[in-house]
């Protein structure tokens, strides 16, 4: 007899994948399969978090497989995940010092996906003044942001409130950032039970090791029974978005919540709010006035400048 059934992806390692069935309202379970023909030849086109039908045959030996892959409301090259609602992009107030550009670029990447985009700051006790101005650059662009403390609990049941107030009927929502800047160790203190492995920092290059080598989707169960869902992903570096190709350069405004209420009031309709001056460009203007972060014009310019490179090279 074969049997269908759909459940999710959580988990996928060597070729084999873990997914989460709804068996009955009080029952879930979790099965380990292989892909089937193309699905198991391209090692792409599976991601953590895709929604998928799998067969099952009790007369033959590889009796579970994935025979089939919803549609995506999304899907991301890093981290790799497909059906995210919600992305929470962790970095350092110090310790590794954070690269902005690095959280932008996810901020724009999770903005054009339709994914809501939400900033934490972590290690507020190494650094409380930085901490401060970090978040206000994000809360100033109209982003949700956090800052917490692993060590003094700082911001963490806000945090935690914050979670289960939105993770919840179904929603994906994933933990990304750089190696080293406490992800693993927010996550513990948010939900003990996972018990997530964590490092030390290298003193010599503020760096951690990468604890997490996979991405992995946990449970959240809710006071009201509601179920989500929250990965944990392996961090990474600039070097991953030096081919930054997921989307158009005109498609960029519409990215940066904070730059694109200035982005039609400029003297010139083409202004590309690069190099122009301020007496020209809305964008720049707001920038000197204080309305836009310095920090958030310098990340859209490097990265329009990069798609601009891009169109170039293939028109």
């Amino acid at each position: 007899m074969i049997i269908e059934k759909k459940g999710k992806i959580i988990k996928g390692l060597g070729g084999l994948y873990n997914v989460r069935v709804r068996e009955n309202e009080n029952e879930i379970k979790i099965y380990t399969c292989r892909a089937k023909g193309s699905l198991h030849k391209d090692e792409e086109k599976l991601l953590i978090g895709d929604n998928v039908v799998i067969t099952i045959d009790e007369d033959t030996p590889d009796g579970i497989v994935i025979s089939d892959i919803e549609e995506r409301k999304n899907a991301l090259i890093r981290p790799p995940m497909a059906n995210l609602d919600y992305l929470f992009m962790v970095f350092a107030a110090k310790k590794p010092t954070p690269v902005l550009e690095v959280v932008d670029k996810l901020i724009a990447i999770a903005i054009h996906n339709g994914i809501k985009p939400v900033v934490i700051v972590t290690k507020q006790d190494l650094g409380d003044t930085l901490a401060s101005e970090y978040a206000q650059i994000y809360r100033g662009a109209g982003i949700d942001t956090f800052v917490t403390s692993s060590e003094s609990g700082e911001g963490v049941a806000s945090l935690s409130e914050y979670i289960r107030y939105n993770i919840k009927e179904g929603k994906t929502s994933a933990f990304a950032g750089a190696s080293g800047v406490g992800k693993s160790t927010l996550m513990n203190a948010l939900f003990p039970s996972l018990e997530l492995s964590t490092s030390e920092i290298s003193r010599k290059i503020e760096r951690g090791r990468h604890t997490t080598r996979h991405v992995e989707i946990f449970d959240i169960n809710t006071d009201e029974g509601d179920v989500g869902f929250l990965a944990d992903t392996p961090g990474f570096s600039l070097v991953d978005f030096a081919r930054f190709d997921f989307f158009d350069i005109d498609d960029l405004p519409q990215t940066f919540p904070d730059i694109l209420p200035y982005a039609n009031g400029c003297t010139y309709a083409d202004c590309a709010h690069v190099g122009e001056g301020s007496s020209d460009c809305a964008v720049a203007r707001a920038a000197e006035e204080g309305k836009i972060a310095p920090t958030r014009l310098e990340s859209y310019r490097s990265i329009y400048r990069i798609l601009k490179e891009k169109k170039n090279k293939y028109d």
